[in-house]
């Protein structure tokens, strides 16, 4: 099956969203992959996201002042936004070191790999008690030389740590979590009051006068 282009990713969430279609016409992307050394189409991914948001921003202001603008994405500058921690500078320096040392990926005894999280203390504390072991990745790779990914990823959801065990498409797709995610849409968009809509006042920015309850953490929402 050929993966989808990131303008078809735009249209798709642009339609789920119940907008009008005609206002995809004001879309221009840029850019093709790979952009991102990585197993997903990271590109993609940052392109049609960053589209849809600014052409929902664009729809916006049209209602609110009857103007009409442009979107246009580079997929290379969206993706530098995806991971713009890597790019980041102070007085023209890279920033401390934001990884704790022993996060990211590990082979275990079985083979399989695992990649830790531990960038939270809490996390970091538990995955380290977990393993019985000192703060040095040396330590943490000797102790999980004698675990199987599966079952140590399976310990640490056990008492609320971030470790996953890498898988193949194909694994991913037949494992449990994979099978639920499948049968979900992208996003949904759920009315929590009755209240008629009212229409917003003309103003200087789009979204000016709006305020917007954001319950994410890092970068995971609920």
């Amino acid at each position: 099956m050929t993966a989808p282009s990131a303008k078809q990713v735009v249209s798709d969430i642009w339609r789920d969203a119940g907008h009008p279609e005609t206002a995809l016409e004001a879309v221009e992307l840029t850019g093709t992959e790979p952009v991102l050394p990585s197993s997903f189409r990271v590109g993609t991914a940052a392109q049609a996201t960053i589209a849809a948001a600014a052409l929902a921003a664009s729809e916006l202001w049209r209602l609110r002042t009857g103007r009409s603008q442009r979107v246009s994405v580079g997929m290379r500058s969206a993706a530098i936004e995806f991971r713009s921690e890597r790019y980041l500078r102070v007085d023209g320096q890279p920033p401390s070191e934001y990884h704790d040392p022993i996060a990211g990926l590990y082979r275990c005894g079985d083979g399989r790999w695992l990649r830790l999280h531990t960038n939270l203390p809490h996390h970091r504390d538990g995955v380290l008690a977990l393993l019985g072991c000192r703060h040095d990745r040396a330590a943490a790779q000797r102790a999980l030389d004698g675990w199987e990914a599966e079952k140590f990823e399976t310990a640490a959801a056990e008492v609320g740590l971030v470790v996953t065990a890498c898988r193949t498409f194909r694994e991913w797709d037949e494992y449990p979590q994979g099978r639920a995610i499948a049968r979900l849409p992208l996003f949904s968009i759920d009315q929590i009051g009755d209240a008629p809509v009212e229409p917003l006042p003309a103003a200087e920015r789009p979204l000016a006068g709006v305020n917007v309850l954001d319950l994410t953490r890092i970068i995971a929402g609920p």
